[in-house]
């Protein structure tokens, strides 16, 4: 049994119920034990006078009938005596049924004796089938002999299942009477067979044998009987044989014992008259010993009772003692502890999170109001108490240490973010100048490629203000279509040439949002990229769906074991504060502040047949009709166009279509340029309104470098990197021209910074 989870209060009553319980097991054994004797001795009087009285008076009045059963059965007449005689034996026999049947004493006798009345009972049922044999003459003299014999031997087994007295003493009394009253029945037993005898003149068959054991046996038993008497007792039966009737029933047994024939001379008168006398003074001798045991025992059970009573209340005050010390005990142990452990869980669960609460709140926390002292007294206790103490104050200082660290940490991160975010943006600025004046076409894949880095940059300047717990810069005022969201994102990713945008169901996302969106989208995709093989690509879908707008990112990597999976699913359901120690997951976790900070559901799934999916739901209250393609129709650019063909420039694929980007390729139609000049430019075929622009001819006036006969080998990446910078040129010098068309006085504006204005955020 394991009891190490067990609480203090279990514990402690445990500790108390055990000894409590075995002590008063004990006592209660022990009274029990002291209890029973006593309620014997009480019920021998019980005995004595519901059965051993009734017993005697039917073992008598069947020992007279038998007498005369017998001598009827040796003559040749009913004998007239004989009847009355059953009458009184009927009589004493139905006042013992009622003493056996009655609740009284059955109450006193124990399981033995029980048995014993039951077998009497059942004896006793007989009488009047053998009285019926007696009568027809059924049966001879031994027989009617052993018939009562049978019935009154049933008797004296009753009487000896009452001899069970706690006090030997008693009990050898007890028996030593029994034995008495049953050399008395032997003696009856003679006297009936010699009744039969003299009246048939002769013995039968085997009665001078019988008559010879049967005063053997009677003899023998009597010895035994007074040897365990009392030494007053045994005085007294010694008087009582010493008496004239007794001498002369002896010497006529005598006589009968020598002579194998019935003696001619014998005195049956003198027979009868000694044989009543003895039988009438042993009874009397028994009777007396009954009445003196059943005096003797009250006394004695008294005596026992006021032991067990003494005992008793002396035991049991004794429990009571222990159990008032246990309790008393226990309840201040059991106080303290708890005293102990509630303070160490408020302290755990309520008041140090409530410290780094208000400390990352900024607000001032006193660690000596926070851990105040805990008096726990002076023993083993009180000086878990007192570490404790000393515990909950070094938690308290830690926990302000490390918040203090931490925000420290963070104006660090925010500061050297902040720095890297303006010299980015300053970067960018000088960037879309140097865009705008170059019109080489090498000088121009150039600058868009380190156009491309300055991105990532300023995405990992922004992930420092995001761990920082702080909000990046960027925002759009006016809703901005989610392919172009998706184009952003993927044009911040280094391995960009690897994503394919699949179809993508129109529609705009609130400019509020657009900045974390893409910065979300970009680290999910970049994330596709790393961890999937270099060869392989990365899908990119969107649809409606009830709820908002879903995103699909979808590699062909390894994929990510079940464990890993709900953990990192975890780790995005919430925005978590931010662990230096746990470093391995930067873009997790900047992905969940994203996601929290807006609302949007983001959760990672297993692809199929392998890889992973990311699926972004952005919120119905994000989402928006898609804006217009393009700039306005009057050909004034507004600020967010700008920004958003700048973030796009590197990602020009259409909005939708089933095939993949870069794939096919629509046939290319010249277009007539201003000042004389004629640029090869593809029609799109879905009619988004993107021209795409390839290589052309500077000016004839410019000098041009002399060209090598056999030029630069180039791949297909660079190749198609280089017409999709150029593509987001033209573009973005149609926007110019169409301005400068419908503005011709105004000089041309300066490129707008990709990090909105404090007007543009107002706006």
């Amino acid at each position: 049994m394991n009891t190490r989870d067990w609480p203090i209060r279990a514990k402690l009553t445990a500790l108390v119920v055990g000894p409590v319980t075995g002590l008063l097991a004990l006592w209660i054994f022990a009274t029990t034990l002291t209890f029973g004797p006593a309620l014997d001795l009480l019920a021998a009087r019980t005995l004595l006078y519901d059965l051993g009285r009734p017993g005697e008076s039917v073992v008598a009045e069947l020992q007279r009938e038998r007498r005369l059963s017998v001598v009827q059965l040796a003559g040749d007449t009913a004998l007239p005596a004989l009847a009355e005689q059953r009458t009184r034996t009927d009589q004493a026999v139905a006042e013992l049924r009622r003493r056996v049947d009655g609740e009284k004493l059955r109450d006193a006798a124990d399981d033995l004796l029980d048995t014993r009345l039951d077998q009497l009972v059942s004896a006793l049922d007989a009488l009047p089938a053998g009285r019926g044999f007696i009568d027809s003459r059924k049966v001879d003299r031994a027989g009617a002999v052993g018939l009562y014999s049978g019935m009154i031997g049933s008797a004296f087994q009753a009487f000896s299942g009452m001899a069970t007295l706690p006090d030997a003493e008693l009990n050898r009394e007890a028996l030593a009477l029994t034995a008495l009253g049953r050399s008395r029945e032997l003696l009856g037993q003679a006297d009936a067979l010699l009744a039969g005898a003299v009246t048939a003149g002769r013995y039968a068959e085997g009665e001078h044998e019988q008559l010879v054991r049967t005063i053997e046996n009677q003899r023998f038993l009597a010895e035994n009987a007074v040897a365990d008497l009392p030494p007053a007792d045994r005085a007294g039966y010694q008087r009582l044989t010493e008496g004239e009737g007794f001498v002369r029933l002896r010497a006529l047994q005598d006589t009968l014992v020598r002579a194998r024939d019935l003696p001619a001379g014998l005195d049956v008168r003198a027979w009868e008259t000694s044989y009543a006398a003895v039988s009438q003074g042993l009874r009397d001798f028994e009777l007396r010993g009954a009445d003196t045991l059943a005096e003797r025992s009250v006394p004695m059970a008294v005596r026992i009772l006021v032991r067990l009573a003494a005992a008793g209340v002396l035991g049991l005050l004794a429990i009571v003692v222990c159990v008032l010390v246990a309790l008393r005990v226990g309840r201040s142990l059991d106080r303290r502890l708890t005293g102990v452990r509630t303070a160490a869980l408020e302290m755990a669960e309520h008041r140090l999170p409530d410290v780094v609460a208000r400390l990352r709140r900024g607000e001032e926390v006193d660690v000596a109001r926070e851990a105040p002292e805990l008096d726990h007294g002076g023993d083993e206790i009180g000086q878990v108490g007192r570490a404790f103490n000393e515990v909950r104050r070094t938690a308290v200082q830690a926990a302000v240490d490390e918040v203090t660290l931490r925000r420290g940490l963070n104006e660090v991160f925010l500061n050297i973010a902040r720095r890297s975010q303006g010299l980015v943006h300053r970067q960018l600025a000088l960037l879309d100048r140097l865009e705008r004046r170059t019109e080489d076409p090498d000088e121009l894949a150039g600058l868009f490629q380190v156009d491309h880095l300055a991105t990532r940059l300023r995405r990992h300047a922004e992930d420092l203000v995001i761990l920082a717990g702080a909000a990046p810069g960027r925002g759009w005022r006016n809703p901005v279509a989610a392919v172009d969201v998706v184009r952003g994102a993927i044009s911040e990713v280094e391995s960009y040439d690897r994503v394919d945008v699949g179809e993508v169901q129109p529609t705009g996302v609130l400019g509020r949002a657009v900045g974390d969106v893409i910065h979300l989208l970009a680290e999910l995709i970049e994330n596709a990229t790393v961890f999937s093989p270099p060869g392989t690509r990365v899908d990119v879908t969107g649809r409606t769906v009830p709820g908002g707008y879903t995103i699909e990112i979808t590699d062909r990597g390894l994929g990510m074991s079940p464990p890993a999976l709900a953990e990192a699913n975890r780790k995005l359901s919430r925005a978590p504060e931010f662990d230096p120690a746990d470093s391995a997951r930067l873009g997790h976790f900047v992905v969940a502040r994203l996601a929290a900070r807006h609302g949007v559901r983001v959760e990672l799934r297993p692809a199929v047949p392998g890889g992973t999916t990311a699926v972004v739901l952005v919120p119905s209250d994000l989402v928006t009709d898609e804006p217009a393609l393009g700039p306005a129709m009057d050909g004034a650019a507004g600020p967010d166009d700008r920004r958003m063909a700048k973030v796009t420039r590197l990602a020009t694929v259409p909005r939708t279509r089933a095939a993949r980007p870069g794939r096919d390729r629509p046939e290319s139609a010249v277009v007539p340029m201003p000042a004389g000049r004629t640029s090869s430019v593809e029609t799109p075929s879905d009619g988004d309104g993107l021209p795409r622009r390839v290589r052309r001819r500077g000016p004839v006036a410019r000098p041009r470098p002399v060209a090598v006969d056999n030029p630069a080998y180039r791949t297909p990446e660079e190749a198609r990197r280089a017409m999709s910078a150029l593509q987001a040129g033209t573009a973005r010098g149609r926007r110019d021209g169409a301005r400068r068309d419908a503005e011709p006085s105004p000089p041309e504006p300066p490129a707008a910074p990709d990090h909105p204005t404090a007007t543009e955020r107002d706006a």
